[in-house]
This record gives C-alpha cells, structure tokens and sequence, in this order.
C-alpha cells in the first residue's frame, strides 16, 4: 500500500530537532507524529549557528510527546525516525529504529565510530530501509550554486578553491557538560569542520594529497583545523580552515572563495544572499535563496526518496561514512 505522508518522529527536541520539526510541519510529504525528548519543556530553546524560525507553542502542544523511544514506538505507527540527539547516541537510536522497521534519518556526523557506520548501513540493506544523513550544506543555495558554476564550467577550469567556517565555542544545550568528557563530541573536526570536508569530497572526490594542521580547544585535540588537498590529475589546489576556539560570542561566519580560469568567485555567510563574481573588469552580485532553504530541501529530498524507493545519493549513509574517513585522515 502506497504511503502519502511519512509519520515522522523527531528524537531530540534542540536546535536541530526544532529545526527539522519545523520543515516536517511544512511538508507535503511528512507528518509530524510524535517528538521524543524528556524534557522537551526546557529543550525548545535557541542555539546553533543558522537562524531558523520558531514553531508556535499552540502547535507544539498537539504533538504527542515522548521520554523514550522505546515508548514512542509501543504507542504510534512511525514511518520515519529524525535521529538529533548527541552523536554517541546516535548509533543506539538508529539501530532500534531501524529493527522496528523504520526509515532513518540522522543528523551529520553520521557516527563517529566507523565500524558502527558499517553496521548500520547493513542493517538498513537486509530490511530494504533507506538511511539519509543530515550534510545540508550540499544543499544549501550557496553551495549548490558554486558546485554548479563548477559543474558547467561556468568560467572555465576550477584552480584553486579555500573554504572556513568559524564560530565561537559553543555553549547551549549540553555543550557544557562535552567540555567535562573532553573528545566525546568529535570536537570541531567532526560537528563544524565536517561541513566544508563533506562538501569538498562531494564537490571534486578524495584528494590525493593532504597536508594538515591541528589544535585543540575545549571539546577535543583537534577544535582548530587548516588543510591543504591536493589533486594530481586536476591541478586543482584546495584548502579548507576551520574551528570553534573562539569566545562564545564570537560570530558565525562559512564562507568561500573559488578561482576560476575567467573569474573569482566569493562568499560570505554574513551576506548569506549575495554571490561575488569577480573579473578583471568588473564584479557583478547574483541573488541567492537564505540559508536554511537547504534544509527544507534536505528534508523534501530525503522524504521523496523514501517514497518513491530511490536511493538517497544526495545525503546517503555510504557518502556520509565516507566524509568520517576523510576527517579521521586529517589527524592520523
């Protein structure tokens, strides 16, 4: 029997849980059904490095709300798991949610233990369940309008390529207690560096080449990082920094700057909307969509693979588990 709308339960209810709530209840294809948190009331709160709008507490109020998975699962038909609890806990989630027969969709980094990774991934295969991850910068209209200029060739060859995105340490949510169980988030490598890595791997494939640079920070060795790629058969020179060793009030900012064979291109999140093309004789502004259209995006595109049976190349597990390789690589 054709599904028309995915039942949807979000695991997690903070910043990225409220998020993805959000773009679920605006959804065509998805219906929130339940949201599991034990202390939902204290969790709606702010936090995260996007902006994206709040959902109305009348609304809020006529979804089921649930302390356990467990009892979430005894009391409602789920068709879709929204895993966004902290990444250690990811794997427990996504195993049972897949064993009772659910699609699941995790929020990045996929795992942090690779072998757990793999596990999931064959599950999902032996129970013919899809498993997307949430790396929704490949999404994200500024980065899908430079993979496209690069991509068409819009201003010929790709040369070089430097991408960063630094914030201040953060400190909502539980990111307190992380700093107490030092290296247990992953630190900035895997929840804010992961990002242009993913996108890069995904833009141009693996390097054959990479010098890397490293410090740590609060929550783990390597909260600061500067890497150099390098790709034998292209040319094409990359770099990529990044971290979150700066004070919490320190603001935001992803960017990148690209050089073409005939022109720059540059990007600023703190212009989220403006695209710089850069000649020798002139610099024009393309107009862009915010930046949390992408994870409307994300969520339409993951949910339209559940129910059409396509396999989720944009935000499938196996390129996911592939970035966490790729991350560990800049600290051997």
């Amino acid at each position: 029997m054709k599904v028309e709308k995915l039942r949807v339960a979000i695991v997690g209810f903070g910043f990225m849980g409220k998020t993805h709530a959000l773009n679920i209840l605006k959804s065509e294809n998805m219906l929130l059904t339940a949201i599991v948190d034990s202390n939902i009331n204290i969790n709606y709160h702010s936090g995260g490095n996007i902006e994206t709008d709040g959902i109305a507490p009348d609304i809020l109020s006529t979804i089921p709300n649930y302390c356990t998975l467990d009892d979430c699962l005894a009391n409602e038909s789920i068709d879709l798991a929204y895993i966004c609890v902290h990444t250690l806990a990811h794997y427990e989630l996504a195993m049972k949610s897949l064993e009772n027969g659910l699609h699941v969709f995790i929020e990045k980094p996929f795992v942090l233990d690779v072998k757990e990774g793999h596990k999931l991934i064959g599950e999902a295969k032996q129970r013919n369940k899809k498993i997307g991850v949430g790396h929704v910068v490949r999404f994200m209209p500024a980065y899908s309008k430079l993979l496209d200029i690069y991509r068409n060739k819009l201003y010929g060859e790709l040369k070089f390529i430097s991408l960063s995105r630094f914030s201040g340490v953060p400190d909502w949510g539980d990111w307190m207690e992380r700093r107490e169980t030092f290296g247990s988030s992953g630190g900035a490598l895997f929840d804010l560096v992961i990002h242009d890595i993913d996108f890069l791997q995904y833009m141009l494939g693996k390097p054959d080449e990479m010098y890397c640079n490293y410090i740590d920070g609060y929550l783990s060795k390597h909260d600061y990082i500067n890497t150099f790629w390098f790709y034998d058969q292209s040319k094409i020179n990359a770099k990529i920094e990044g971290g979150n060793i700066f004070p919490s009030q320190f603001p935001f900012e992803a960017s990148y700057r690209a050089l073409f064979e005939n022109a720059a291109v540059n990007w600023s999140s703190r212009s989220e909307c403006q695209l710089n093309i850069i000649t020798d004789n002139e610099s024009q502004i393309i107009t862009l969509e915010n930046l949390s259209k992408g994870y409307q995006e994300e969520a339409e595109y993951f949910a339209k693979c559940i129910l059409e049976d396509l396999y989720p190349e944009e935000c499938s597990a196996e390129s996911s588990l592939e970035t966490i390789e790729l991350c560990y690589r800049h600290v051997m």
